[in-house]
């Protein structure tokens, strides 16, 4: 059985040494890199063990320690996904997640977070995390999301565009105007738009959203994250997110998209 992460790093560090048992490196035989993923977390094993799953499964990584090192690494470089643990030394996850928000509004991050922090985890998803898991966790779990946030973050050629009004939602850019200005989603935020875009005023429940856009379930992430992501958007696209034309509740049932 899969070990957990993040609960201590007596189980991280067996982990580690089960890997290292294998007598190879764990990327040795993978295939060539699906991206490149930053990850940020204060625990040297954890890193090490979320290090070697992302490796063997043909991910290119970089790790650091700290939330200094990492806006340091982030302001020469570009990954293609950050994991970002919110209790960092120096500078706190949040901070970094804030400032990255900044600079690169489109850039997947992936938060993570102690089982007791829900208000943490709800302003990181407020900061525009695009996703979240809670420790202690399953590595091979953090590694599907991983491919789940990066899949959905890339263009699809046979993505539509979609007219609503002075809304436009271009599939193929990953691209959304409104009244010609652009506007700056995360990868999920897109998605999620996209989503309930393309079924105008079809009704959606939260547990349906959680699978059909984030391939997860209510068993293994709290609701609460669409509703989180259903405010942002309606603070970047509506004209008025206190009575919203677009992305409008149904009481009872879920959300729809009005044209």
């Amino acid at each position: 059985m899969n070990a957990a992460v993040g609960d201590g790093d007596r189980t991280a560090s067996a982990d580690a040494r089960t890997l290292a048992a294998m007598g190879q490196s764990a990327s040795a035989s993978a295939p060539a890199p699906r991206g490149h993923v930053l990850v940020v977390d204060d625990e040297p094993m954890v890193r090490e063990v979320i290090t070697n799953y992302l490796e063997r499964d043909g991910y290119r990584v970089a790790s650091v320690g700290d939330g200094a090192a990492a806006l340091r690494w982030l302001e020469a470089g570009r990954p293609d996904l950050v994991i970002l643990d919110l209790m960092l030394p120096t500078v706190d996850g949040l901070s970094v997640l804030a400032q990255l928000r900044k600079t690169a509004a489109d850039l997947p991050a992936i938060v993570v977070t102690a089982r007791g922090e829900e208000p943490d985890r709800v302003l990181g998803l407020e900061l525009g995390a695009d996703d979240y898991v809670v420790k202690p966790f399953s590595p091979r779990e953090l590694v599907a999301r991983v491919s789940s946030v990066l899949r959905r973050s890339r263009p699809s050629p046979a993505s539509a565009r979609l007219v609503h009004g002075s809304l436009i939602i271009d599939g193929p850019s990953r691209e959304v105007t409104v009244d010609g200005h652009p506007v700056a989603l995360t990868a999920r935020e897109f998605d999620l738009l996209a989503f309930l875009a393309a079924a105008p005023r079809q009704v959606f429940s939260r547990a349906e959203l959680l699978e059909q856009v984030w391939d997860s379930s209510a068993d293994y992430q709290d609701p609460s994250t669409v509703t989180v992501h259903i405010r942002r958007l309606r603070h970047k696209i509506e004209a008025n997110p206190d009575q919203p034309h677009h992305l409008v509740n149904v009481w009872g049932v879920g959300y729809r998209f009005d044209p």
